[in-house]
């Protein structure tokens, strides 16, 4: 329809030089006789991120080429900023079941590229399971059935019975549709998340069983937990850190599988814990300050007394909280800047309920 020429390409195996090989060559069949070339890289994402990725990029700009790419990752993740800004992104979605059970009995009934030559029955327990391990991808769905087909001997009727058990000893793991690096990574662990500070635990552990028979790395899981027990939870409930880290502390010692039962502890430890997210909120208003603002000196009586000569400076006035009554006195500890500023506001869970309610002098409103 477009009159050009088809040049396809494997990102896995082409290098830079055959790349700009064939952008040369689509070039030359431009510029001396007006005819297009559409460029098509299979595996995209496996083109790195700076020589093999920016080649493509003047090609492209200046009309050069057609470029066509396919992945089966995220292309957000996979791609820089500046190819994708230049292009139009369409995704492809997961079959539904109808498409599937579609495709079986086309798959069945073919002759000339299914297995129509042969006389198959298929169960509708057998059919539901072949659609469900296959998580919407076509290719296997086709490859199980395939195999129960070739697998089983014609009984005395001349078909070859698919039953549920053929089919469950032709897919005997279900598929789980999950890449480490792409995008289904990104949405599981964010589900995960989600549901943990949502306090539904056990939404949190389908999410962490999915992860971890797709293989996920455990310890990329736990470093998650870690950081959600003080950005969730912080102050609401110290101990939820310790358990986070405790987790850990078992997956490094003891290892997998056995490691899946503290990790599951710590996971609905932290579903359950009552939540506050006032450390995280502290901490950032801080940072903001100190990159936006003017924060001024740090107060006199605050400064460092440890040498000869501090006297002189007027580094002196600092009051010993240890030597008053409660161990607490009153003075001045921010800059004059930000005098009177306000980080950390707790919240009315779990532990930070006390402080709230504690005597005037530990906050400052």
């Amino acid at each position: 329809m477009t009159a050009a020429n088809f040049v396809k390409v494997n990102a896995v195996a082409a290098g830079v030089a055959e790349i700009r090989t064939e952008i040369q060559r689509a070039r030359d069949n431009l510029n001396y006789y007006g005819k297009k070339t559409m460029f098509f890289i299979d595996e995209i994402h496996a083109l790195k991120r700076g020589a093999q990725q920016d080649c493509l990029l003047e090609a492209v700009e200046k009309g050069e080429v057609i470029l066509v790419g396919a992945t089966t990752e995220n292309p957000y993740f996979a791609l820089n900023g500046a190819l994708l800004s230049r292009s139009r992104i369409f995704q492809l979605q997961e079959l539904t079941e109808d498409d599937l059970r579609r495709l079986l009995q086309r798959a069945l009934t073919d002759e000339i590229k299914g297995l129509g030559m042969y006389k198959v029955k298929l169960a509708e327990e057998a059919a539901r399971h072949f659609i469900n391990m296959s998580g919407g991808d076509a290719r296997n769905l086709l490859n199980a059935l395939e195999l129960a087909v070739l697998s089983t001997a014609p009984a005395e009727d001349g078909f070859r019975h698919i039953t549920l058990e053929v089919a469950e000893d032709s897919a005997q793991q279900r598929y789980i549709r999950y890449d480490k690096t792409g995008d289904n990574h990104y949405d599981v662990i964010s589900a995960f998340i989600k549901s943990i500070r949502g306090s539904d635990p056990d939404a949190a552990l389908h999410y962490y069983a999915r992860m971890t028979v797709a293989g996920e790395d455990q310890r990329f899981i736990v470093r998650r937990l870690m950081v959600h027990a003080a950005e969730d939870i912080g102050m609401a409930d110290p101990q939820a850190m310790l358990i986070a880290q405790a987790a850990w502390h078992a997956l490094e010692t003891v290892g997998m599988p056995e490691a899946r039962i503290p990790i599951a502890q710590c996971i609905i430890y932290l579903a359950t814990a009552p939540k506050s997210n006032s450390v995280l909120c502290a901490v950032d208003s801080a940072l903001a300050d100190v990159k936006n603002k003017k924060i001024g000196r740090v107060p006199p009586h605050l400064r460092d007394t440890h040498y000869q000569g501090a006297k002189s400076l007027g580094h002196t006035g600092y009051r010993y909280p240890h030597d008053f009554p409660g161990h607490y006195v009153a003075q001045q500890y921010m800059p004059d800047e930000l005098q009177g500023t306000v980080y950390y506001r707790p919240g009315d869970q779990g532990k930070e309920r006390l402080i709230k309610n504690s005597p005037d002098k530990f906050l400052k409103e």
